[in-house]
């Protein structure tokens, strides 16, 4: 078996000491991705509830909740962290409005839960 090359997880290839770039990411995304309607389905809901939200709430809390609206998607090129602090934005902004926006937050929750807590 000498010479044979096996990958388990991130693999980095250095070819001298510039112009070095990348990682070849051996790995399986973990969670849902895009195909997943469930997980569609909550967020297109949840964007339907953050619109009706966002009608309720002070100006300074509509802006947070636009400037959340890109990262609040299912798409699986949304980077993991972006999404984490969208779904924060509008659950903090949510709690904080007591009843009107318990539907968003329970909306929020469910996606943490499909996307393992991201």
């Amino acid at each position: 078996m000498s010479g044979d090359t096996f990958y388990f997880g991130d693999n980095v290839t250095m070819h001298g000491g510039t112009g070095n770039t990348g990682i070849a990411k051996y790995q399986a995304p973990s969670g849902p991705t895009d195909g997943d309607p469930a997980l569609r389905a909550a967020v297109e809901e949840l964007r339907h509830l953050v619109a009706a939200l966002r009608e309720q709430v002070p100006a300074s809390s509509a802006q947070a909740i636009d400037d959340s609206l890109p990262a609040l998607t299912a798409d699986p090129d949304t980077v993991p962290q972006e999404r984490h602090r969208a779904l924060m934005a509008v659950a903090g902004i949510a709690a904080t409005v007591g009843a009107v926006g318990r539907p968003a937050l329970e909306a929020v929750n469910r996606i943490l839960a499909l996307i393992g807590g991201q």
